[in-house]
């Protein structure tokens, strides 16, 4: 494999799109890298200056069966000859009801169920709880610390970090409670995994009935089997089993955001399976279309039939291209085993993780499971402050290297792996180099 560096980053090229950014486009979308894709394949991005780059960010967790697969292309060109569009709502097609059985017999829980589409992860959470408000007939919806759920209203408000998620763009939608998340390297209870008695699954929630809103108003609760923005939190297992208990007890709803944890990366085909977890509601986007903006809602049957005809809908969810590129990467997953690569690349990822958190200081927490993986970075480790700033200095360090990162965390410290499951294994060794090599030269 070949990294090549041309010119500086940005390059003349880049810079000058930069330039034309800023005239035309609003400083609000944030950019990791301040440069211009001209091309992508697979793991590997090549700006249009000529240098290329190992993705280890995935487009924000969208690229699990890699950039430009042939499959996919092949699918969505086939299918762009034929017709783009039709919206599902005045005249059918086929794609929509091939993928709605596909993803109702893979998603976990063996009962009846019913699949959705939408265009976006927000978009399939504000759906979801559509759903989960009409069927219960209740308002309220518990959703966690560090979670993040989206943009849009309601998703927003799901969403926990202020800044620069939500902050001057309240009021929030109202009904939304929170709980704290199972983060043991931060536990907000002060104590240790296994001496905390899990405090933050069954007992606190039962506790938060009586003291904040009644199980009886509460239509579902909401939450990522792993954090994704918050930080690649991965909770002990009894937690979720645990929450999933409890909204049985009390007819609550519980619904799964896998937006980032579908689609393979956590080394099953939906990281609930790994939990023993069967979701009332599954919601999935980002890898689901291979690149192209699809989402799924995907729940017991009574539970989405509940909303009365027209209820649901939407003008481009479901688009027959997006259809036929996600049927295309299910095929991939599937023929290509990436549930087991997933696997595979997290536990070189991890073993590497742990050899730097002996080398290094500034590394606090190794975790991850599959191939969503985080280095937690800490100015000390015993009062685990955040070093905000040398994380946003690793990733343009590692940029000029060669490697493009993204971070996470409610405190901006976590730097997190979403590459491509299709990565070959010289390609995932450069990427770990590049991160030792980022870590040797932040840590002072």
């Amino acid at each position: 494999m070949m990294i090549r560096r041309l010119t500086d980053i940005p390059g003349p090229r880049s810079r000058a799109l930069l330039e034309r950014r800023e005239r035309a486009v609003p400083r609000g979308p944030f950019n990791v890298a301040p440069v211009f894709v001209r091309s992508a394949r697979g793991s590997v991005v090549e700006d249009v200056d000529g240098n290329t780059y190992l993705d280890f960010a995935g487009g924000l967790g969208c690229l699990n069966v890699g950039s430009c697969a042939a499959e996919v292309v092949e699918a969505v060109r086939e299918q762009a000859g034929e017709f783009t569009h039709t919206c599902f709502h005045v005249t059918m097609h086929e794609p929509y009801i091939e993928l709605a059985e596909a993803l109702n017999a893979l998603t976990p829980g063996d009962f009846p169920k019913k699949t959705f589409f939408a265009n976006s992860g927000a978009e399939a959470v504000e759906n979801a709880v559509k759903i989960a408000r009409s069927y219960t007939g209740r308002p309220a919806v518990i959703a966690f610390e560090d979670a993040f759920h989206g943009r849009t209203l309601l998703a927003m408000s799901l969403t926990s970090k202020v800044k620069p998620y939500k902050f001057g763009f309240g009021p929030f939608a109202p009904e939304v409670y929170r709980l704290p998340y199972a983060y043991c390297y931060r536990c907000p209870f002060g104590a240790e995994y296994l001496d905390c008695e899990m405090r933050c699954a069954g007992t606190t929630l039962e506790d938060f009935f009586k003291r904040y809103v009644a199980a009886e108003s509460v239509a579902a609760v909401i939450v990522e089997p792993i954090l994704g923005e918050g930080g690649f939190v991965v909770p002990p297992r009894e937690f979720l089993t645990e929450l999933q208990k409890v909204c049985r007890e009390h007819g609550i709803l519980l619904i799964a955001d896998e937006v980032q944890t579908g689609l393979g990366r956590t080394g099953t085909l939906f990281a609930c399976e790994q939990f023993g977890l069967e979701p009332d509601l599954l919601v999935a986007a980002k890898s689901l279309g291979g690149g192209l903006p699809i989402s799924s809602i995907t729940g017991r049957a009574e539970v989405m039939d509940h909303p009365m005809v027209g209820g649901l809908g939407g003008t481009f969810g479901g688009n027959p291209l997006a259809c036929r590129a996600a049927l295309a990467v299910l095929d991939l997953i599937e023929r290509e085993n990436l549930c087991q690569r997933a696997v595979e690349t997290g536990r070189k990822v991890l073993e590497r993780f742990r050899l730097f958190q002996q080398k290094y200081q500034i590394v606090g927490d190794v975790r991850g499971l599959g191939a969503m993986c985080a280095l937690e970075l800490v100015r000390d480790r015993r009062t685990k402050e955040p070093a905000k700033e040398a994380t946003e200095r690793f990733t343009q360090l590692a940029l000029r290297r060669g490697l493009i990162t993204i971070t996470a965390g409610t405190f901006g410290n976590v730097i997190r792996t979403l590459m491509p499951l299709v990565i070959g294994d010289e390609e995932l060794e450069f990427g770990l180099d590049v991160i030792e090599q980022t870590l040797e030269e932040v840590r002072c």
